[in-house]
């Protein structure tokens, strides 16, 4: 595991951009796995840029989100999204910006008749694309990935999920408190890829930044591996995980001066 710090969140995107972008110059058909929330905008911002000035290529790239509100989902092919599903995000997003082609974009439906039925496709839809390449992840509050919430098994599959309050409050604010949404109406489950899904991707890039998430990162990196924090599963992965921090969020780690010395050493032997 490599843990990349930055001075900033633009720093820290910059970087994240970089790394999605490499796989996508080195292999032009990629499968990505990509994250919703605040944390990756900056990144997303940044890949847009790239597209726009340097020419990057998505039209032979396949995305899968890693999760969605059950009771809320949307057609990608159509102009007219859903305000506050995960679905429209990625298409206001990233998704309209480049040259993607739609049909390749996947993000779990909120609206299938039979939620387990589709998370058993969901999970077969990444087997058939070759399996993810890269998977951006962000950090919860609680220290979840994508809705696996406390207690969830760190060998799940794509599955539904209940949500959390410490969820439900951090969403509310960043998606329906400024659409005058009241929290009662807030969907109180989720489809999500399970943490076991995430660890068949063939790289990881989880974000995390600022003070509020300092103390959540240091557990999940440093901590023990629980299904309390499902980010720490991180711990067990066996491919090549990257992890791109602010100052700010990376102020609680131990052994930061360490991560900084091994990122330092190996930019002199490549």
């Amino acid at each position: 595991m490599d843990v990349i710090i930055r001075d900033d969140y633009q720093a820290m995107s910059l970087y994240a951009a970089k790394c999605i972008a490499n796989v996508i110059k080195n292999k032009p058909d990629a499968v990505l796995g990509l994250a919703t929330g605040s944390t990756p905008l900056g990144t997303y911002n940044e890949l847009i840029r790239m597209h726009r000035e340097e020419g990057l290529d998505f039209s032979l790239v396949t995305t899968f989100n890693l999760d969605e509100y059950l009771g809320i989902g949307i057609d990608m092919t159509k102009p007219y999204l859903q305000d506050q599903s995960y679905a429209r995000f990625m298409f206001e997003s990233l998704f309209k910006h480049v040259n993607i082609d739609l049909n390749r974009t996947h993000v779990p439906d909120g609206l299938a008749k039979d939620p387990t039925a589709f998370c058993e496709q969901y999970e077969a839809a990444i087997k058939d694309a070759g399996g993810i390449d890269i998977q951006l992840l962000g950090i919860g509050g609680d220290g979840h990935w994508a809705f696996n919430e406390p207690g969830a098994s760190l060998f799940s599959r794509t599955h539904v999920e209940v949500l959390t309050k410490q969820t439900l409050d951090d969403n509310y604010e960043l998606f329906y408190e400024k659409a005058g949404f009241s929290r009662d109406e807030m969907p109180h489950f989720a489809l999500t890829m399970g943490v076991g899904t995430i660890l068949d991707a063939r790289s990881l890039l989880m974000l995390a930044s600022g003070s509020k998430k300092a103390s959540v990162v240091a557990k999940a990196l440093e901590g023990p591996v629980t299904s309390q924090i499902t980010s720490s599963a991180i711990q067990l992965y066996t491919g090549h995980a990257i992890v791109v921090l602010d100052e700010e969020a990376s102020s609680e780690l131990k052994c930061k001066d360490h991560y900084s010395h091994v990122e330092k050493v190996k930019t002199q032997l490549l």
